[in-house]
């Protein structure tokens, strides 16, 4: 299946619905598309433990002001927004992430909300996914996602900087460390990505979430919403960048890996 989506979108790429199609790292295109999704390798890849960073965020920070990552060797999670980038490390410090920092896997665009609307209560993060994906115009396109306010409840993670240079994701999130946030106050950042794009990114919300005194946050495993005014900006066009080196050349990416995806993200099964 990945293999056709592969396909399907290189195809889409050529044809010109995606902005400059798949790219390889050290290329560089001469004007920055704002309405497009930029992402650093693929979701799989990830999984399967192509985890050194190749892409400086350096250059990453030429492709959008806004979206998350991780860092070599999955040395912490990645927000950004407003232009400002930062790493919260495992340890639960936040510093903001230098121009000679790399990424193994990230998306960034230029966020310019298309779609606001309200949610009143959500439960967990199941709750909120069902919620609001009742208000996407189209479940197949990608969306960059913020969400500012008061969060009743956010459990969060930041996985610490891994030894083994091919750690697979789901190892290395067993030994995560897991923080818990209460009525704080903050910004949320992500992406909703469809189910046809499933083994480059992550399908449904991925989400990341930093306080008001960007001191503290993570990848958020769960949360509780009240009164929650969510912003969306659908980002019609999409770029990637692959490895051309390390140990992604080496990887199979051919099956399904969505229920090891799931444990690593939410720690479901």
């Amino acid at each position: 299946m990945r293999d056709i989506v592969a396909l399907v979108l290189c195809a889409v790429c050529l044809a010109g619905g995606f902005s400059g199609g798949l790219w390889l790292a050290g290329e560089s295109r001469e004007e920055v598309d704002q309405d497009v999704l930029y992402q650093v390798s693929t979701i799989d890849a990830l999984l399967q433990g192509a985890c050194e960073g190749f892409v400086l965020f350096g250059e990453l920070k030429k492709h959008g002001d806004f979206g998350i990552a991780t860092f070599d060797s999955l040395d912490g999670e990645m927000i950004a927004f407003e232009g400002d980038f930062y790493q919260i490390r495992a340890d639960g410090q936040v510093v903001p992430v230098t121009d000679d920092m790399t990424t193994p896997f990230g998306t960034v665009t230029y966020f310019s909300p298309d779609h606001t609307f309200l949610i009143r209560n959500a439960a967990n993060f199941s709750d909120f996914s069902q919620q609001a994906e009742a208000f996407l115009p189209s479940r197949n396109h990608m969306y960059a996602v913020t969400i500012r306010g008061d969060f009743p409840y956010i459990k969060a993670r930041s996985i610490p900087r891994q030894e083994n240079p091919n750690a697979r994701l789901v190892d290395a999130a067993a030994n995560q460390s897991v923080f818990e946030f209460f009525n704080t106050r903050g910004t949320v950042v992500g992406f909703w990505t469809p189910d046809l794009a499933e083994g480059l990114n992550v399908p449904g919300f991925h989400l990341h979430y930093l306080n008001e005194d960007r001191d503290a946050g993570g990848h958020i495993l769960d949360f509780i919403l009240e009164n929650a005014s969510i912003e969306m900006d659908i980002t019609p066009r999409f770029t990637m960048v692959l490895p051309t080196g390390g140990s992604f050349a080496g990887v199979d990416l051919s099956g399904d890996l969505s229920r090891e995806l799931a444990t690593a993200e939410q720690g479901s099964t």
